[in-house]
Formats: C-alpha cells, sequence, structure tokens
C-alpha cells in the first residue's frame, strides 16, 4: 500500500493550495520543497536581526479574487490590505509620476497627441476580446501600430527590452494585451492605481497555508531537492530525493519545465520532455536593499532610461509601513537576463557596486551609508518566455503517466505570473486529481 495519498513537488502557492485542497477532502498528502521555506518566489529571508523580507517584491491587484477567497478560507479575513499606489518612470535622466491621468497628461517626454494616445490606448485594448486573434503577433506587431512608433520607442520599448531581455522581440502579443486589460481594471474612481498586500507579508500567508495542510495530517518538508522518479511504463510510482525514496497513489509537480524535464528525463518520453524543453526563460536577479532613508515617495518606478539596466526600482516601504521592518526602507532592484550574461556570474558585493553606481545616477542625494544591509536573490527560471502561437506548444498538466500531473506558472497563460493565479491553478490541479 502507499505511504502516501498525493505526493506534491513544490511548496509555492500552487503546491500549497493543491495540498490544503486535496488533505481538506481527506486525502494523505506529502509536499516537497527543495527551500528551507514555502512561497516559492514569494518565499522570505530574514536580516540579522530577525527582519522578515520577501525575496522577490509581490503585491496583488485590487480585482484579485482568488486571494481574498482562500484568506477568507483560512479565517484570515480582513488581513489582506489595500492601499493606493504611486508609479512612476525614469527616463532621460528624470522622474516623472504616472500614478493617474493627470500625471499622464503631463508627461512631456510625449507630445500632446502621443499622450493622448497612451491614455486610450487601454479602451482600445479593452475592444479585443478573443486573445487567440493576436496571439500571432508579437509585441511589436501589434502594440506600434495601436500607439504609435514614438509611444513604443518611449514607453514601451525599454520595458520590454528590461522585462525580457534577447528574447523582447519574441514575445506574443498576448502577454502585453492581459498586462494592459489587467492594470486597466484596477483603477480607483480618482484613476489612481490600487494595490493589495497581505498583513504580515506573504510569508505570514504561505506559513498558514504550511499550518493549515499540517491540521489535516498532511505534510510539508523543506530542504528535499527531488533527484528523479521511478516509474513504469504508465506510472510513476516513487520520487527520489537527496534523503529518501518516497512512494504515492499520485503526483503533481509544480516547479519551472526545466527542472520538471530534468526529474523525468530518463524515465519520460522523449517526445514529452522535448515539449517541456521547448519554453524558454530567463533568469532573475533580484538586489534587496536595507535602507535608512527613503530613495522616494514612488513605490513602483518603471526604468525607462536605455542605458540602465533594471526593468524598476521597487520602493516597498512606500506600500508596505516601514513600522514592519523595524524602520528601515526596503527597496527592490530587478533584473532579467539571459543566465549565459556575464553579469549573472557576479558575486553579491559584485552585484551591489554595479548595481550602486545606477542608483547614484537615478538618485543624485543618495549616499552608500543609507544601505544598512542587503542580499541578492538569484532565480535560473524567473520568467518563462511566452513566443507567437504560445498555447500551440505550450505543455497541458497531463503528463504520460496516468496518476501524474504538472502544474507550474508558464502554464497560467493568458495570465502572466503571480500568486493570485497559481492558487487559482492550485485547486484547478487538485480538481483534476479528484476526477481523476
Amino acid at each position: 500500500m502507499s505511504q502516501y495519498d498525493v505526493v506534491i513537488v513544490g511548496a509555492g502557492f500552487t503546491g500549497l493550495t493543491a495540498a490544503y485542497v486535496l488533505s481538506k477532502r481527506g486525502l494523505k498528502v506529502h509536499v516537497v520543497e527543495s527551500d528551507s521555506c514555502p512561497g516559492g518566489l514569494a518565499g522570505v529571508f530574514e536580516f540579522s536581526d530577525g527582519v522578515k523580507v520577501e525575496k522577490f517584491y509581490h503585491h496583488w491587484f485590487n480585482n484579485d479574487t482568488f486571494v481574498p477567497e482562500l484568506v477568507k478560507e483560512l479565517g484570515l479575513e480582513g488581513d489582506v490590505i489595500t492601499h493606493p499606489s504611486k508609479t512612476g518612470m525614469y527616463f532621460n535622466g528624470r522622474m516623472w509620476k504616472l500614478s493617474t491621468p493627470l500625471d499622464l497628461l503631463r508627461f512631456k517626454a510625449l507630445s500632446f497627441i502621443d499622450r493622448i494616445r497612451l491614455g486610450i490606448l487601454v479602451f482600445q485594448v479593452r475592444r479585443i476580446k478573443d486573445w487567440k486573434s493576436i496571439e500571432h503577433l508579437t509585441i511589436r506587431e501589434w502594440l506600434e501600430p495601436l500607439c504609435g512608433k514614438t509611444v513604443f520607442k518611449i514607453v514601451w520599448e525599454p520595458l520590454l527590452s528590461s522585462k525580457f531581455s534577447i528574447y523582447s522581440e519574441a514575445v506574443n502579443a498576448v502577454w502585453m494585451w492581459k498586462k494592459l486589460v489587467l492594470r486597466g481594471g484596477t483603477r480607483n474612481d480618482k484613476g489612481g492605481e490600487e494595490l493589495a498586500y497581505f498583513k504580515g507579508g506573504f510569508g505570514r500567508l504561505s506559513n498558514k497555508l504550511v499550518d493549515a495542510i499540517r491540521e489535516n495530517n498532511g505534510k510539508v518538508t523543506f530542504n528535499s531537492r527531488v533527484t528523479g522518479v521511478q516509474a513504469s511504463e504508465t506510472h510513476v510510482t516513487h520520487i527520489e530525493t537527496v534523503q529518501e525514496t518516497i512512494e504515492a497513489k499520485h503526483f503533481i509537480f509544480t516547479p519551472s519545465f526545466p527542472i520538471i524535464a530534468n526529474i523525468f528525463r530518463n524515465v519520460g518520453d522523449p517526445k514529452w520532455i522535448s515539449e517541456l524543453d521547448r519554453v524558454k526563460y530567463l533568469g532573475n536577479l533580484c538586489l534587496v536593499l536595507r535602507l535608512n532613508q527613503s530613495l522616494s515617495d514612488t513605490y513602483w518606478l518603471n526604468v525607462n532610461d536605455p542605458g540602465f539596466p533594471f526593468v524598476g526600482v521597487i520602493e516597498h516601504t512606500n506600500f508596505d509601513s516601514t513600522s514592519n521592518y523595524n524602520g528601515s526602507h526596503i527597496a527592490y532592484l530587478s533584473r532579467y537576463l539571459a543566465t549565459e550574461d556575464p553579469v549573472w556570474k557576479l558575486s553579491e558585493a559584485e552585484y551591489l557596486a554595479f548595481a550602486l553606481g545606477y542608483i547614484k545616477q537615478m538618485f543624485p542625494h543618495f549616499k552608500e551609508s543609507w544601505v544598512e544591509d542587503y542580499k541578492v536573490w538569484r532565480t535560473e527560471f524567473g520568467q518563462h518566455v511566452t513566443e507567437v502561437n504560445y498555447s500551440n506548444y505550450v505543455p497541458s498538466n497531463k503528463t504520460p503517466f496516468d496518476n501524474t500531473f504538472i502544474s507550474t506558472m508558464a502554464q497560467i497563460y493568458p495570465e502572466d505570473r503571480g500568486t493570485n493565479y497559481a492558487i487559482r491553478e492550485g485547486r484547478k490541479i487538485a480538481k483534476n486529481l479528484l476526477n481523476n
């Protein structure tokens, strides 16, 4: 008899949600995670004085629905806090506020006509109801005719280059369409954007999920990397970790496609493995700065200056109070890049020095003495690349094995990554398993 009904690989929000749903139904569940904490990319770390911070910046949108549903189910209703957010753009050596329609009208980096074209873009985008009708186009092919070459060059091209690096000209239009539609729906009655955060941070929520799974007699194991599987032609029977071999009736794998491909490479159908390998990824380097002063009053600063190698500067404590971080200011600098890029190989100290040079240019008042502490986090598979006609080749949740499913961030399409959709997919894959 199998020791477990279900083994789930990965304790991100997809894996934890699936485990929570299945354990509530009375199934004996074991979640296996290679990291030392839950949450996946929304996991946390501690500074030396115990202050907990997320490794990579996160927030929710006020129109997300799957997060509040889960929070309510966990008895934590009221712990989702909504704040207006201040957004801006760094372009041509100066900061521009872009939080409201009035800010857009003042954005003199564009001509008045181009400002109007940018402003009505969301309304043009909303007319598209069938995303598959634009999936064969790249973002440039679709967006440039809508907003004009100047708007595309100043506003969108730098962001795409920072977000998708060497693949910026390959990403299909659906990615941008979905972003614009979603962001257009997060505005308050004054036109400003409202975002949401969880009281105590995402780490508190992921730990609550772990507690709930364990209360349902489930098991969650950390620091346990899966190295392979044992399988017959039709069924996986065991997973192999560094520490042990675990038997189960059913399996769910939630890591990125390349990790899953490596786990199954010796037993999986070569055609299926090649489908997993087909999806490209970029790495992410995220510098977390703990400062004794604020860089600016902006939460989300898009970096549109082509000479700057970051997609954005996210000052987290302009969104969540400094009182939650012992009075410190927390800022993130994010860079997406191919792992072959020389910058990927920089040490933490080298990357800090690399970043501070640009911070000094962006914020001339900044002094290195402001840095109380820092940490560099890197993930090899930080962003999947949705090329044209992505829906035709992205692997499904099914695998060649009757008792095994996969559910990853790259399958959330046409939405992009995010904890809200990770929770949705966790429920979906649990339902699929129960109905199998």
